[in-house]
C-alpha cells in the first residue's frame, strides 16, 4: 500500500483516533475505520483483516487504562478473553459457511433494540446489580457466542458484550465497559490470527491506524472513567443507532436488496 497518498494516511490515522475514542467508551469504532479504509481504496478482505490489527491496539490500550485504575483485573479475566479469542477464530474460519446475509439483515434491528434498552432503562448506573447468570456459565455461553459473531461479521460486538455484562452479569455501566474492552481484545486476536493465515493484513496501514487507535482509546477511556454512566449510556445509545443507520444506508445491504429499495 505504498501507493497511498500522504493525505490518505493522515485520513486513516484520524479515523482510527476517533474510532479508538468512541470504541473505548461505547464500541462501534468499526463503523468509522472500515468505511475509511474502503474509501482509501483498500480491498474488502484486506480491510477486514487490517481492521482487526488496528482494533487490537484500541482494545488493548483501553484495557490497560481501565486496569490501571482498578476497573478490571486482566489476570482474572484472561480465561474469558481466551474463550472470546477461540470463538472469534472459529467464526473467522467459518465465515464462508455461516449465512452472512442473514446476520447483516438482522443486525440493525438488534442494535436498535440495544439502544432502546439503554435509553428507557432508568436504573442503569455504575453500581453493580444482582447477577442473573454465574460467571462460569457466562464464560461458556455468551462469551464464545459473541466472540464467534465478531469473527464472522463484527460490527456491534462491544455493544453485545456491554448488554450481556449489564443485563446478566450484574455489572455497573463503567465496570461493564472496562470488561468489554478486554474480551474485545481477545476476539480481535482470534480473528486476526485467521486473517494473517490468509495473508489479508496490510501491516503498514494497520500499524499506522493502530497508533491512532491507541491514542484515541487512551483519551476515550479516561473520559469514560471521569464521567461514568453519564457519558457511556447516551454515547452507547447514539452509537448503536448510528451503526444501524450506517448499515441500512449501504445499497448492498441484504434487506434493501430483498425489498428492492
Amino acid at each position: 500500500m505504498h501507493d497511498l497518498a500522504p493525505q490518505l494516511f493522515a485520513l486513516l490515522f484520524a479515523a482510527a483516533f476517533l474510532a479508538g475514542f468512541i470504541d473505548s467508551i461505547a464500541g462501534g469504532g468499526g463503523m468509522i475505520t472500515i468505511p475509511a479504509m474502503l474509501i482509501a481504496g483498500i480491498p474488502p478482505l484486506e480491510t477486514l483483516g487490517t481492521n482487526k490489527l488496528q482494533s487490537l491496539f484500541g482494545s488493548g490500550s483501553a484495557s490497560l487504562a481501565y486496569a490501571r485504575h482498578g476497573h478490571v483485573n486482566l489476570r482474572k479475566q484472561l480465561p474469558m478473553a481466551v474463550i472470546s479469542a477461540l470463538g472469534a477464530a472459529l467464526g473467522a474460519i467459518l465465515a464462508t459457511v455461516v449465512p452472512g446475509d442473514v446476520l447483516k439483515a438482522v443486525l440493525p434491528f438488534l442494535l436498535v433494540a440495544i439502544a432502546l434498552y439503554f435509553a428507557v432503562k432508568p436504573s442503569l448506573s455504575d453500581a453493580d446489580k444482582a447477577q442473573r447468570m454465574t460467571p462460569f456459565l457466562f464464560s461458556l455461553t455468551l462469551v464464545p457466542a459473541i466472540g464467534f459473531y465478531d469473527g464472522v461479521f463484527g460490527p456491534g460486538t462491544g455493544s453485545f458484550f456491554m448488554l450481556s455484562f449489564i443485563a446478566l452479569a450484574g455489572f455497573g455501566v463503567l465496570k461493564a465497559t472496562a470488561h468489554t474492552k478486554f474480551l474485545n481484545f481477545g476476539s480481535n486476536i482470534g480473528a486476526l490470527v485467521v486473517f494473517l493465515f490468509y495473508g489479508a493484513v496490510l501491516w503498514k496501514v494497520g500499524l499506522l491506524m493502530g497508533a491512532g487507535q491507541f491514542a484515541g482509546a487512551q483519551v476515550g477511556s479516561r473520559f469514560a472513567m471521569k464521567n461514568g454512566a453519564n457519558i457511556i449510556k447516551p454515547l452507547l445509545v447514539v452509537t448503536c443507532i448510528a451503526l444501524a443507520i450506517r448499515l441500512l444506508a449501504d445499497p448492498a445491504h441484504p434487506l434493501r436488496i430483498w425489498l428492492g429499495w
